[in-house]
């Protein structure tokens, strides 16, 4: 499948995943989501200011957020194959990733295939649609050699109970 990533770099946070990466789980995502026989994602990475900026614009919450996207509107007869633009924001993901006792990579990694999947049309706002996509997002995650994304971590020297599930923010 023809895949076009445009990265945009507006953070001065380290740690940023390669290209290589970014196109694998977005391509991973979109394989496991919705074949297509092409596709165009922009992918650009800030600071807390501007995905809190953006957060409150389109959003209505005034706080920075791990991953926004926004898929194109474009009319059916452009035939276009743009699928939208993914906005991360690698502070909040390092912290997140730190908080919940995953790497970072895999954290970017989970963060990228759910901004995807949304770019595709799937949501978490009803539970029914919630557990489709999480169940998704799972799947295309442990394909790729990461844990289950909603497991807790087990926090050092504490015992967890079983079949927990981590949330994030719907």
């Amino acid at each position: 499948m023809p895949l076009t990533i445009d990265i945009a770099v507006a953070s001065v946070d380290g740690g940023l995943p390669s290209s290589e990466l970014i196109e694998r789980w977005i391509g991973a995502a979109l394989e496991a989501g919705a074949p297509r026989p092409d596709a165009e994602v922009s992918v650009c990475i800030v600071d807390e200011a501007e995905s809190q900026a953006l957060n409150h614009r389109y959003r209505g919450k005034d706080k920075p957020t791990n991953v926004l996207s926004f898929p194109a509107e474009l009319p059916e007869e452009l035939e276009l194959p743009l699928l939208g633009d993914l906005v991360v924001c690698a502070p909040v993901v390092a912290r997140e990733a730190k908080e919940q006792g995953k790497s970072p990579e895999a954290h970017w990694a989970h963060m990228l295939v759910h901004g995807t999947l949304h770019l595709l049309g799937y949501d978490h706002i009803d539970p029914e649609e919630a557990d489709q996509m999480e169940s998704l997002e799972t799947r295309i995650l442990t394909r790729l050699n990461y844990p289950a994304p909603y497991d807790e971590a087990p926090i050092p020297g504490e015992s967890q109970p079983t079949g927990q599930i981590q949330t994030h923010e719907r």
